[in-house]
């Protein structure tokens, strides 16, 4: 007769519906008392054997995990739908198109417990033959994020991601900034639209616009000395400003005051003609409805209006209206740090980072000097 095996090492025995050896063991009990059994299968005795001594170890030092069929599509749909609270919902959406995208189209079958370093490594490789360096650190925080909360609920013994680099992906393409005949083409042909105000409060104030599209009457006061406006609001979630910096009050200039009366105007009329579907936010860039307007409406109705100038509206988004400003800005020589806090820098290292091609007059300033000061002696040569 066998010899009954001592308790905590498992038993092993012969599945004849199976045709299998099975390797089990008991490594706890759920609330209602019920067994919690980890199992492994071989085709004969020894390789059984081979796996009950794994578990074993696994259950010793901790590293059990729930089950051994759980595909990375599993825990990234896991992730997707508990790891992302509280997050921003423009952020929810880009996530899970890139998850669905990049991650689970490509990774997805694969059993996670056989998911290799190698494997990860191959797949960024691919990706940064046509993905930007950003889009790949999003692609390998959420396979990193969706293993780590696996692994924290026992479903894997350890997060192979942790290994990889990021490699280098394709360039993107640069922001730039409009000239200034440019930009006065653009608020011309915007004149007689809804967009107009927008434009002109973007490229005269710079503000981001996710600062514009929260922006409501109640923060404009076009009748002070100065007007101005109170940038203190966004569309992130719970309302607040990029950072703190970011929340400032900005005097208006004399087109900016007269392009929102104006379009106070407008407004007006829109919502008589809406009569009971208008939903009153007191947003000063509204739908004709009232209601906030997304990204996505703005960028339409701006490629509308570049088609009526000669620029390409493939070329250009919104976000290089801001672009703009701080290049006018610049041209007309205004220091890099009042530019970082018109547009809501902590610094100027963002602004000098983020818009050094635009940033003209800080690099000309020390030529300009050194021609003042050897001046005469260029001369005398």
């Amino acid at each position: 007769m066998t010899a009954r095996r001592s308790k905590g090492d498992g038993s092993l025995y012969w599945d004849e519906s199976r045709q299998r050896w099975v390797a089990t063991i008991t490594v706890g009990y759920t609330p209602a008392g019920k067994r919690i059994v980890r199992k492994a299968t071989g085709k004969t005795k020894t390789e059984a054997k081979t796996k009950l001594k794994e578990l074993i170890r696994d259950y010793e030092d901790g590293l059990t995990t729930s089950g051994n069929d759980h595909t990375v599509a599993q825990v990234v749909g896991d992730w997707l739908a508990y790891g992302l609270s509280g997050r921003e919902e423009s952020t929810v959406t880009n996530r899970r198109i890139l998850a669905e995208q990049h991650v689970i189209s490509a990774l997805g079958a694969r059993k996670l417990r056989e998911l290799s370093a190698d494997d990860v490594d191959r797949w960024l490789a691919a990706k940064a033959k046509t993905l930007s360096t950003e889009t790949l650190r999003k692609i390998h925080s959420i396979l990193k994020r969706s293993i780590a909360r696996a692994q924290a609920r026992d479903k894997v013994k350890r997060n192979v991601v942790l290994l990889c680099d990021i490699p280098k992906g394709k360039e993107g393409r640069p922001s730039k900034s409009l000239t200034l005949d440019q930009a006065v083409s653009i608020l011309r042909a915007a004149e007689n639209t809804n967009l107009y105000a927008y434009l002109v409060a973007s490229l005269l104030l710079g503000a981001r616009t996710e600062e514009l599209r929260a922006l409501t009457w109640s923060h404009v006061d076009l009748d002070a000395e100065p007007p101005s406006i109170m940038v203190w609001r966004s569309v992130r979630v719970g309302g607040d400003t990029k950072t703190q910096k970011s929340r400032r009050t900005l005097a208006l200039p004399r087109l900016c005051v007269d392009a929102l009366r104006l379009h106070k105007d407008r407004q007006a009329v829109a919502k008589e003609k809406a009569g009971g579907h208008w939903q009153e936010n007191d947003l000063v860039f509204a739908s004709r409805h009232g209601t906030e307007l997304d990204a996505g409406n703005v960028r339409r109705a701006f490629r509308v209006v570049l088609k009526r100038t000669d620029l390409n509206p493939e070329e250009w988004t919104p976000r290089e209206l801001r672009h703009s400003f701080v290049s006018l800005m610049s041209d007309a020589g205004v220091a890099v740090e009042d530019i970082a806090r018109l547009v809501g820098h902590k610094g100027t290292v963002v602004t000098e980072k983020v818009y050094r091609k635009q940033l003209r007059p800080v690099l000309l300033e020390g030529a300009e000097a050194m021609d003042r000061i050897f001046g005469d002696y260029t001369q005398q040569a």
